[in-house]
């Protein structure tokens, strides 16, 4: 229990502190004791219940949630980026909190790897104008035929390579392959080999996540037929990281359209020291976890209502 004096002697160091705005050096000059004393002093403050901080701004809960997914998955980082008035909004604060977050982190990056999507398009519009030239990009999956292709993993290489003043490769081979023999000759060629050889030596590798039976790009464009979104529920999938397709607990499906894709594996995205997804949507949710049970993803960016949601599936919210 503290003494009355004791009491006082913590009220008004917290005053000095918290109201009047001086620094711990400025307070033990005045009231004539060491610094040290004054930190203990204000400790004290709070542990009794003198002071109590509160922090008002609308990004904590934002702050929160990013604290909750980096613990609950084991991220290196999390970015919850807060809600906004309609989804096309949302996708593009979610593409800037990326380009954002990326610009920031290159110090030691001179080969980034990039997947494909509508999100990813977003980022690299999102990307400012730099001057880089020492780096490279490169495409970590096949294209995607004649349509979308302002979405495709060479096209959007070339945009961010563009944006970067930095360096290009291109993987000239369709994502998927039905013929077993065909994708064995592809990926033996000299130039696509090449390709897929830098995609694995990436230092940053930026991955989609896809929901196949919501908005489905490969559905519209004719990668996925009826039939197979069919065999996808009865196998269970509940997305793809980079066109490698998943359960909730992160496995490959048992099904053959993994066998039939041209790009990185999740076994080789797992090498890479920091691979970053950038997701938006609530139709995600169960993507995303199947995502992150994968152990392939080091950094989450996400909106936050679909932050809030994945916590809640997974009962940490």
């Amino acid at each position: 229990m503290l003494s009355w004096e004791e009491r006082r002697q913590l009220v008004k160091t917290a005053s000095l502190y918290y109201i009047e705005g001086l620094t711990q050096e400025q307070i033990a000059k005045r009231v004539g004791v060491s610094r040290p004393v004054i930190s203990k002093h204000l400790q004290k403050a709070k542990e009794y219940g003198i002071v109590e901080v509160f922090i008002k701004d609308e990004s904590l809960h934002t702050v929160e949630l990013e604290n909750k997914l980096e613990t609950r998955f084991n991220l290196k980082d999390a970015v919850v980026v807060p809600n906004t008035s309609s989804k096309e909004l949302s996708k593009k604060a979610v593409g800037q909190a990326a380009a954002n977050y990326v610009s920031k982190n290159l110090k030691r990056v001179k080969k980034i790897g990039i997947s494909w999507g509508t999100t990813l398009a977003e980022f690299v519009k999102e990307y400012p104008f730099e001057r880089r030239e020492h780096m490279k990009i490169v495409p970590l999956v096949g294209g995607m035929g004649s349509q979308h292709v302002e979405i495709h993993a060479n096209q959007l290489a070339y945009e961010l390579a563009k944006k970067m003043n930095a360096a290009c490769s291109y993987l000239y081979v369709p994502a998927f392959i039905e013929s077993g023999e065909l994708k064995e000759r592809l990926v033996d060629m000299t130039d696509v080999k090449y390709v897929l050889e830098e995609g694995k030596n990436v230092d940053m590798a930026i991955v989609g996540i896809g929901n196949p039976y919501h908005d489905s790009i490969l559905e519209k464009i004719g990668y996925l037929t009826a039939k197979e979104l069919e065999e996808f529920k009865k196998v269970e999938t509940v997305g793809d990281i980079s066109s490698r397709f998943v359960d909730i607990n992160g496995r490959l499906i048992n099904h053959p359209i993994n066998d039939k894709v041209i790009g990185i594996t999740l076994e080789e995205l797992k090498e890479i020291d920091d691979v970053i997804a950038v997701a938006e949507g609530l139709n995600k949710v169960e993507s995303i976890l199947g995502a992150l049970n994968s152990h392939c993803l080091d950094v989450l960016i996400i909106d936050e209502s679909t932050a809030a949601a994945l916590l809640e599936r997974v009962g940490d919210l």
